[in-house]
Parts: structure tokens; sequence; C-alpha cells
């Protein structure tokens, strides 16, 4: 598995301004995430989990699985969650030229319809040029980057290393990230309820990003 941090770096922040990397606020709020979906066979179920709870989250939705599942990306808009632009195809801004990855950024929020509720983009992988950067900054999108990385997607660890992850990195603040995705399930399946569970308990509140 190739190396990642799971608590993103002070210096990473300072070297790439622009980005969202997490929201200080004094009311102990934090935000979940979730990338890749819609999923029939997951986003649902992270659905379920956070109706118990009542609580709003920010779905970053690929084109491409929006156009396959239009029924579950309904359901995330009345549920009363964010949905945001994760391109139409995921695709990784330093292997593509600006013009494709503008124009995937652009498929995915039509197949959209207008529905999303904040103007947010995520680039897949974490990974998008400077150039890029600056277009889509221009274009009126916020870039929200994380504070916390689950690694649910690293089928090397286990579900309680992912649990661990979110529960030692998580503060005041945090975007924290999961995946409503296939690969992503069993770890995200153990450590999301757990989680919640227990940063409910410490006081932490949740939030959409809006």
């Amino acid at each position: 598995m190739k190396f990642y941090w799971v608590k993103t770096r002070w210096f990473i922040r300072k070297l790439f301004p622009g980005f969202v990397w997490n929201i200080p606020n004094a009311s102990k709020t934090i935000y979940l995430t979730f990338d890749d979906g819609p999923t029939p066979e997951v986003t649902e179920w992270v659905l379920d989990i956070l109706a118990q709870h009542d609580i709003k989250a920010t779905f970053f939705c690929i084109g491409n699985n929006i156009e396959k599942h239009p029924d579950i990306f309904r359901k995330l808009i009345e549920g009363g969650h964010t949905v945001a632009n994760h391109t139409f195809n995921h695709l990784n801004g330093w292997n593509t030229d600006n013009e494709k990855y503008f124009e995937n950024i652009e498929a995915c929020e039509n197949v959209m319809q207008g529905s999303n509720t904040a103007r947010l983009f995520r680039p897949p992988y974490g990974k998008i040029s400077r150039s890029q950067k600056k277009e889509i900054l221009k274009k009126g999108y916020r870039i929200i980057m994380w504070d916390v990385l689950s690694a649910d997607f690293d089928t090397s660890i286990s579900p309680e290393k992912c649990l661990q992850n979110v529960l030692r990195n998580t503060a005041d603040g945090s975007v924290v990230i999961f995946h409503d995705s296939i690969k992503a399930q069993d770890n995200l399946r153990h450590a999301l309820p757990k989680a919640i569970g227990v940063l409910k308990e410490k006081g932490f509140t949740f939030s959409a990003i809006r």
C-alpha cells in the first residue's frame, strides 16, 4: 500500500493553501464525509446509520455512479445531506490534462441536475495540479480536502485499525473521510457506527458542509 498520512500535517496545509482541510469552530463540531458513491450495497447502509443518530454528512459523488443509481442519489438529498462533486469518472488530476479534467467535473455537475446543496469539490486521490486548483476556485467551488483519513479503503489494515485512525485523530473541526464503496465496506461497517458512538460520548456534534 502506498504511503499516506492518517492525520494531515500542519505543513501540508501551509504548503497547499486555498484548500479546506478542516473547519475550526468552538462547538466541537466535526464533519463526516463519504467519497465514491452512490453504491447500492454500501450507501444505503450508511444512510441508515446516519439516520439512527440524526447526523447529516457530506457525500462526494462520482457522476457515473449517480447516473447508474439515481434513486440512491435522491435519497441522499431527501435525507438532508450535502452532495458534492467528485468528478464523473474518478479522475486523477495529476494524470489528466486540464481540458479533460474540467469537462469531467462539468459532466458530474450536469448529472446532479442542479441538486447539490453546496458548490463543493473534492479531487479524487487528493491529486490536483496548481493550474487545476486555480481554475476550479475561479469557477466558484470550495475545494474540500480532509483532516482525518480513516483509511477504510486500505484492505491491508484491520477494521479496528480503521476505527482507531478516526478516534485517535479527530478533533474540533475535523473533516473525516470514509468511503461508501465496495472496497472499503468491511472496514467501514465496523468503524463508522463505533466511531459515531464514541465521538458522541466525547461531546462531539456532527454537521454537513454547506
